[in-house]
């Protein structure tokens, strides 16, 4: 029973779609500045959510973590458009096997 109360806590989609984060605090729990950031954005690497003309950006938890892939991978010597790339297929793969996981605590709720 305590870990299927773990898994549901881990799964809880309404958590991470209302988690949005300002470009600033995004720097500050990343470690990569705002200006590289932004630089990212522009590049259509990642992307903000938008909440009207001249607003602070912001970004959510499937951003936040790209850009946290990205500079790992970054670190590790791979080029920015390399590493997006790489970053873009993990998350691919993430999203089927999280998509698969949330099947089988549903199913399993069920019976």
């Amino acid at each position: 029973m305590s870990e299927k109360r773990d898994v549901n806590s881990l799964l809880d989609l309404d958590f991470l779609q209302k988690l949005v984060v300002a470009i600033g605090e995004v720097a500050e729990i990343t470690g990569v500045p705002t200006r590289k950031i932004r630089y990212w954005e522009e590049k259509g690497i990642i992307s903000s959510v938008k909440e009207g003309e001249g607003a602070t950006r912001r970004y959510d938890y499937l951003n936040i973590k790209k850009i946290l892939l990205i500079q790992e991978l970054m670190d590790e010597g791979f080029t920015l458009d390399a590493a997006a790339k790489k970053v873009e297929n993990r998350m691919k793969n993430i999203n089927e096997v999280f998509f698969r996981l949330v099947n089988n605590v549903q199913s399993n709720e069920e019976n």
